[in-house]
């Protein structure tokens, strides 16, 4: 009772009663205040409920979910053969469902927190080169400034498919980037970019004489790179068309427009761009994404920290204590003596 009365006094009290409402019933009221969500996202979230999340926890007590529980039907999924990036997203649902009924004071805290999760795959990624990226974009015939775009500028596959040709600054030699469109069951949603903020970025010289002949008699509304009916152009329809084949004559078979993207890191990058402005270019929330997924990538800089090192212990005049070092303070194996002399 004495416990009862200092969580109520604290506003840590949590009513048994609230925490019976079961899982199921929770997910309609959660979904329905995710008003965040792009559409795209709350279509996989509504179908990770649908096919994961609610076959397992539909009526289960919020109170009645356990760490052990959890655990347990992370690994089956995994058994099951669901690949460790969709398990993983539909645990983050879970958990993410789990954190708001604690900020609804429904429970204590979050049983699902600290699971083990299976280990994402890591797949190798491509980076053409600037001939290369050339030559598969001339094999793409009507649309090599697509691909050269895609190339320099680093756009996700939605937002080159959502530009318009007010989007081009020609004078200024910049791309506002300020919508997407996505598929969701065959269908096109138009919205923001995937950080709902707007950017622009710089184009290369040759990009601009490419998008300039691109852009010759359209309006400003008009699509800068549309389907054959003038259409938003599908990324499946690009692949089957011209992309797949492009990319196999020039013997990198399995590439995928999203590649392009980093390749446009990757070139940026060896022309001297810093963590930021890959980061402003790619439209990253933070640079430490940037740097989780193209950090390797600045090498160089590392051997630069090196050098600098070595002239700097060169300048302390600290190299001749090398030869300096009295071997008797050391035993004859090289470790320090006991007595720590």
């Amino acid at each position: 009772m004495t416990q009862l009365e200092h969580a109520r006094l604290n506003g840590a009290y949590v009513d048994p009663a609230a925490g019976k409402m079961t899982v199921g019933e929770w997910a309609g009221r959660w979904m329905h205040g995710q008003v965040q969500l792009k559409p795209k996202t709350r279509f996989s979230y509504e179908s990770l409920l649908r096919c994961w999340v609610l076959p397992r926890w539909d009526r289960v007590a919020l109170n009645k979910v356990t760490f052990g529980s959890v655990a347990e039907w992370v690994g089956d999924m995994q058994g099951e053969g669901l690949s460790p990036s969709r398990a993983r997203q539909a645990y983050h649902v879970l958990t993410g469902m789990l954190d708001d009924a604690v900020k609804d004071g429904r429970l204590v805290r979050n049983p699902a927190l600290g699971v083990d999760l299976p280990r994402l795959t890591m797949t190798r990624r491509r980076y053409l080169r600037h001939e290369e990226l050339h030559a598969l974009a001339n094999a793409c015939g009507p649309y090599r400034v697509l691909v050269l775009t895609l190339g320099y500028s680093g756009l996700r596959w939605g937002e080159v498919a959502a530009l318009r040709v007010h989007h081009i600054d020609l004078g200024r030699a910049r791309i506002e980037v300020s919508q997407s469109v996505g598929e969701i069951n065959g269908r096109i949603v138009v919205g923001t970019p995937k950080s709902h903020q707007t950017r622009w970025l710089p184009v290369p010289k040759l990009l601009l004489e490419g998008l300039e002949q691109q852009l010759a008699g359209k309006a400003p509304d008009d699509l800068v790179f549309p389907s054959p009916k003038g259409t938003f152009l599908r990324v499946a329809n690009f692949r089957r068309g011209y992309f797949d084949r492009a990319a196999a004559s020039i013997g990198q078979s399995g590439l995928y427009p999203h590649e392009l993207r980093h390749t446009a890191a990757s070139l940026a990058i060896a022309a001297g761009a810093t963590v930021k402005s890959v980061q402003r270019m790619l439209g990253h929330a933070s640079a430490t994404l940037t740097l989780d997924r193209y950090g390797h990538l600045f090498a160089d800089e590392l051997d630069d920290v090196a050098a600098r090192l070595d002239d700097a212990m060169r300048d302390a005049d600290v190299v001749p204590m090398w030869s300096r070092a009295d071997p008797t303070l050391f035993g004859e194996d090289g470790q320090e003596p006991a007595n720590g002399l």
